[in-house]
């Protein structure tokens, strides 16, 4: 009597045969497309990431929570590394990738700092500013062509920004709302950073110095207040490793296969994601000036995509 055949096998082969299929067809769609794609995944990814670093914000400091991520973030990709071997992972400058960890750990000390005062979907609404800082700093940095569409993308969805911000900026929290808009240019400046180091830097590489370097940047301020995390809390913080590089992998996908410019105005589909998750999780009522503000951003963005797509 002969024992039937396993179906694990199989099903693990028909399963790679329909992610090769997969993979095929999204390499040849557009590269504009492409990258709107991979930009809109990796704002869903933050979106969940920024939600779980609130809570931990909340019941321990914040820069030790900022020190702690990036350090479970270089964990993460240290498999790889020893995979690969740390030839693979040798940057062509190390200089860049310091300067650009430095410009990162600025932009996350005044993020942090805010994080825990303010809510997901007004942190959101705040950090769309940095696309117009990138879109400026692409067409004098890199000379990407800015036509007409994307600057009226920008700015409708600007508009929309101010619909979520302004009624708030004179409340209690104004000082933190303004805090969290000082790190958009520090973030704009870490991503034109990044989209020049992807002209002669591997995706990998450009991740694992990424999460060495703020690490290093950031221990000095976690330690003044340093507090022995919870069980859950180091848990948490090693989901956090995980969804950041998986955030920031798609994030430079992204910038590999598009102009930088061309994706920005996806992100502001991030104020959805993070309306809903901070609904969902912090019981966080969205007012009806982000609801409004989000209607206007998500307008633009649709537009936007249309547009880009048909000029290709």
């Amino acid at each position: 009597m002969t024992a039937a055949p396993d179906p694990l096998p199989r099903s693990r082969g028909a399963l790679r045969r329909r992610a090769a299929v997969l993979g095929w067809r999204f390499s040849r769609l557009d590269p504009v497309l492409q990258g709107l794609l991979w930009s809109a995944a990796s704002g869903l990814v933050f979106s969940v990431l920024n939600a779980l670093m609130r809570g931990l914000a909340l019941r321990i400091d914040p820069f030790q929570a900022q020190f702690l991520r990036y350090l479970f973030g270089l964990l993460v990709l240290l498999p790889l590394v020893w995979r690969h071997g740390l030839r693979a992972y040798k940057p062509r400058r190390v200089s860049g990738q310091f300067a650009r960890g430095a410009l990162h750990t600025l932009g996350l000390m005044l993020w942090f700092a805010a994080l825990p005062r303010i809510s997901l979907a007004d942190m959101t609404a705040i950090g769309f500013t940095a696309p117009i800082f990138i879109m400026i700093g692409a067409y004098f940095a890199f000379k990407e062509p800015m036509r007409w569409e994307r600057w009226l993308a920008c700015a409708i969805g600007l508009a929309g920004v101010v619909i979520v911000v302004g009624p708030k900026l004179s409340g209690a929290g104004g000082y933190y709302n303004l805090v969290m808009l000082a790190s958009s240019p520090m973030f704009a400046a870490s991503f034109l950073l990044t989209k020049a180091l992807t002209r002669y830097e591997t995706t990998g590489t450009i991740l694992m110095w990424q999460a060495l370097t703020v690490a290093l940047f950031s221990l000095p301020m976690a330690l003044l207040r340093w507090q022995p995390p919870s069980a859950w809390q180091w848990a948490g913080f090693a989901l956090c490793g995980l969804l950041g590089s998986l955030g920031h992998y798609c994030l430079t996908r992204s910038f590999h296969v598009a102009d930088i410019s061309s994706t920005q105005s996806v992100k502001f589909l991030d104020l959805v994601w993070a309306a809903l998750i901070g609904w969902l999780v912090f019981a966080d009522v969205p007012s009806s000036s982000t609801l409004l503000g989000g209607a206007v951003i998500c307008a633009a963005t649709l537009w936007i995509a249309r547009r880009e797509a048909r000029g290709r």
